[in-house]
């Protein structure tokens, strides 16, 4: 089954035995009867899970080529999931520009209980060799970054990962499934915050993992079940929804991100743009072989370099929103420094490139010159 096919149809066989609905119904509940003690039909209770959940999470696994799909509330709690793998004094290696909730997660909660973490740069994968020792249990990678756009060989870091037996977790939120499958290139767990792309409409909040090895599997479903931070069933019904037009809408997406990318390097009033399209990019090769597309994720200084001429801009914009996240149909703009990374020192920052004149672009699917003269209005 192709990639289109499989947003609609993947992992949705028999999805509704009673009626024959061809959406999964809605199952708002939250326990289910049994014949007998113990005797029920693959349901208890719809923390352990639920129909619905359940329909979501085949989907998921089907549009990473992976076998077990893991849906959570937030995708947060997916990578808190993946954390609770481990114990105190292993140590996890990851990219040095991550999103500033992964940096939060990793510095004020997991390392206060003993885990420790090396915040490296991955752009040349054989650095991540310096900082392997007996300790080493995880490599967490993000690609393209956030919001740095910078792109990380998965391949290669995969083979670094099982050269030293180690676990291998790609954040795959901003390439989505449709423009790039971590599983297929060697990775071991797929992360996504669901929020973003996969539910696509800026009306939910969820996580998910998707991996192939059933024992891993197994000890995530139990983290799942155990610490409960899962998604509802309405929740799962809009994600599942959006995944359906994942690839009509990231097409559109990318389109519009080349077209936005180009305006934007064109002008005067414009420094440094980032977006892995660009032939100059860094990896940008990398890029091109392991992605179908370079997405709809651009980030960008201005001129002057200055926090207040980054927020000028922002604060003028008309059809861009001035707002957190991305990957919804609407074209949004955030100010990382302030906003999704404010959680990260400034001199941490500022190592990575999130200075105070980056502004970040989550390009819709509006028309393109809708977009350009937006930009236009407010750069003038």
């Amino acid at each position: 089954m192709k990639f289109n096919t499989k947003t609609i149809h993947g992992g949705q066989e028999n999805i509704d035995p009673a009626y024959g609905s061809i959406m999964p119904p809605i199952y708002q509940t939250t326990t289910y009867s049994q014949s007998t003690p113990g005797g029920h039909k693959g349901f208890e209770y719809s923390r352990s899970a639920n129909p619905t959940r359940t329909a979501l999470e085949k989907s998921m696994a089907s549009i990473e080529n992976g076998k077990f799909g893991i849906a959570f509330g937030s995708g947060l709690a997916a990578i808190d999931a993946v954390l609770k793998l481990f114990k105190p004094g292993d140590e996890i290696i990851t990219t040095n520009d991550l999103y500033g909730g992964s940096y939060r997660l990793f510095t004020s909660i997991f390392e206060k209980m003993g885990i420790k973490f090396h915040f490296i740069g991955m752009g040349e994968a054989s650095n991540i060799e310096n900082y392997i020792n007996e300790n080493t249990k995880l490599l967490w990678v993000e690609t393209p970054t956030n919001p740095m756009m910078n792109i990380i060989d998965i391949e290669a870091v995969s083979k670094i990962a099982k050269a030293n037996n180690l676990l291998l977790a790609v954040d795959n939120t901003f390439a989505t499934p449709y423009l790039q499958q971590p599983l297929d290139l060697g990775a071991d767990i797929v992360m996504h915050s669901a929020t973003k792309y996969l539910g696509g409409h800026s009306d939910v909040v969820m996580g998910s993992l998707v991996v192939r090895d059933e024992d891993l599997a197994d000890k995530l479903y139990f983290i799942q079940k155990a610490s409960g931070a899962i998604c509802g069933p309405q929740d799962s019904f809009l994600v599942l929804r959006g995944i359906k037009t994942l690839h009509l809408r990231i097409q559109r997406h990318c389109e519009n991100g080349e077209t936005v990318a180009k305006f934007l390097r064109s002008h005067l009033k414009i420094g440094k743009v980032y977006w892995p399209g660009f032939e100059d990019h860094p990896n940008h090769d990398i890029a091109k072989k392991q992605m179908k597309g370079f997405g709809g994720m651009i980030s960008f200084t201005t001129k002057e370099n200055t926090l207040e001429s980054a927020t000028k801009i922002v604060e003028n914009l008309k059809v861009f929103t001035l707002a957190e996240s991305l990957g919804g149909v609407e074209s949004l703009a955030g100010h990382p420094a302030s906003m999704t990374h404010a959680s990260i020192p400034k001199e941490e920052r500022e190592k990575t490139g999130v200075v105070d004149s980056l502004i970040r672009l989550s390009v819709g699917i509006e028309d393109e010159e809708d977009l350009i003269n937006d930009l236009k209005q407010a750069l003038g």
